[in-house]
């Protein structure tokens, strides 16, 4: 069961959004709100967030996204926006999926399966034209592991702090270093602030 957030200020859109993302046996609407803000004091364990983007050349929307990403949500956008520059932006702040607002309801199904798997998901609007490589999923798993790293912490102690064998402290530091192409952990938390995972004052 993949376990949606909806993001959406206009009522009959979110209606709409909910009766075909509800019809779907593997999918289940488990936070409707009207903006990021409320999403974040819904705290709502997701797999994936469908941010509604109805203004025209809206860049708000790709600061919502990279906000989103650095929660460690996975975001699929859906904009009125046909420009090519509003797709990359939210792209390279972290959207895993863009779809238009043509998009149809077995196109936005495909997307929210794509992106629940682990993939990537990018609309027909899109198709052919030179798009980035958005940065990778980081899961809040590894989000805490990257955190630790930064803070200066050993596996034995990210274990010990996190009530997990040392073993799993190594998968997740193999998973990050595969997603980030870093193999030490200067690297991994150069990473992580580039990334926004962590901030300059966990530095200091």
């Amino acid at each position: 069961m993949t376990h949606l957030a909806v993001i959406c200020d206009w009522p009959l859109l979110q209606l709409g959004l909910t009766q075909a993302l509800e019809a779907q046996p593997d999918m289940r609407i488990t936070a409707l709100v009207t903006c990021v803000d409320e999403f974040t004091l819904e705290a709502a364990e997701v797999e994936v967030i469908l941010l509604i983007t109805p203004q025209s050349r809206d860049q708000v929307a790709s600061r919502q996204v990279a906000r989103l990403y650095r929660q460690g949500h996975a975001v699929i956008v859906i904009s009125a926006s046909g420009a090519q520059s509003d797709a990359v932006l939210c792209i390279k702040a972290g959207a895993r999926g863009y779809l238009s607002r043509q998009t149809d309801s077995s196109e936005l199904v495909s997307a929210v399966r794509a992106v629940a798997s682990g993939s990537d998901y990018f609309g027909a609007s899109l198709a052919g034209r030179s798009i980035p490589a958005p940065p990778p999923h980081i899961t809040g798993r590894e989000r805490q592991i990257l955190q630790f790293v930064a803070d200066g912490a050993t596996d034995r102690e990210i274990a010990a702090k996190l009530s997990i064998a040392e073993n799993t402290v190594h998968t997740y530091l193999e998973r990050l270093r595969r997603k980030s192409g870093s193999r030490r952990r200067a690297e991994l938390t150069r990473f992580a602030l580039e990334n926004g995972i962590i901030g300059d004052d966990l530095l200091e």
